[in-house]
């Protein structure tokens, strides 16, 4: 049986989904991390999936989203659409520490996984963790820089007035370069990574992520299995189910349990 739990980790609400059988062994574990403006519940297909496989998945609210809402609006939360990311990226270790603590996930054996903003998010964390051992980006972009000079680019062609000078969003772009993908792409690794990618996305772009994915696939070469991009011609901004099963099958694939042991608690 399945088992969903509702728990609060460094006051950070997620979704604990793992197999009855395995509630208190060790067991690899994957974060899933939302999308902009969704929430924890909106992927429990995925962890259902994954938690059929023998995998514990964890999935956090991140700031301004789920139980974590503080009514601001849409235009509010873009506003701080790369704090979040950042915020995001710093709290995945926190909750990981939490769990291996706990002696129910391995330091050196997590997966991650996203879609459209945890997709960039997962890109960011790549830089930042060695620890993540396997990781698939749904919809997400590894160009920081790239993607919040467009972002600010179309908020001023659609009149939007921003409550940042040039000065300040300058500043921002920098921030983000510790964390942009397509800057230090040697932290990849050669670790395993699945990107999907619909052609006709409206919201992340399509060819940026296909850019970086040619450019760098040649650094692969001694495991060319560990790399795959896999786009659908006519999909837009919504993850299709042929996204959702080859996630589960990536990570049956490169993320294997290591042992089952049981604890006291």
């Amino acid at each position: 049986m399945i088992e969903i739990h509702n728990e609060m980790v460094k006051n950070i609400p997620l979704l604990h989904v793992v197999k009855s059988e395995h509630r208190n062994l060790v067991r690899p574990m994957v974060f899933f991390i939302h999308g902009f403006t969704s929430a924890k519940e909106h992927n429990l297909h995925f962890a259902y999936l994954l938690a059929e496989k023998g995998f514990r998945v964890v999935l956090p609210d991140v700031d301004l989203h789920g139980e974590r809402n503080n009514q601001q609006t849409r235009k509010e939360m873009m506003f701080q659409f790369w704090r979040i990311v950042v915020q995001t990226i710093a709290e995945l270790e926190e909750i990981k520490n939490e769990f291996v603590d706990k002696e129910l996930a391995e330091a050196e054996n997590v997966g991650l996984v996203g879609t459209s903003m945890g997709g960039i998010i997962t890109f960011g964390a790549l830089t930042q963790y060695k620890w993540i051992k396997v990781a698939v980006s749904l919809m997400g972009s590894p160009n920081y820089e790239k993607l919040a000079r467009g972002q600010i680019a179309q908020l001023k062609e659609a009149g939007i007035q921003l409550p940042f000078s040039d000065e300040e969003l300058e500043h921002e772009y920098e921030t983000l370069k510790p964390f942009d993908l397509s800057v230090s792409p040697e932290k990849l690794a050669q670790r395993p990574l699945l990107i999907w990618h619909g052609k006709q996305d409206p919201i992340v772009p399509f060819q940026p992520t296909y850019d970086f994915y040619k450019k760098h696939k040649e650094e692969y070469t001694e495991v060319p299995a560990n790399l795959q991009f896999i786009i659908e011609e006519k999909t837009g901004h919504k993850v299709s189910r042929e996204a959702l099963l080859k996630t589960v099958d990536w990570f049956d694939e490169h993320l294997s349990p290591q042992h089952d042991t049981a604890i006291n608690i």
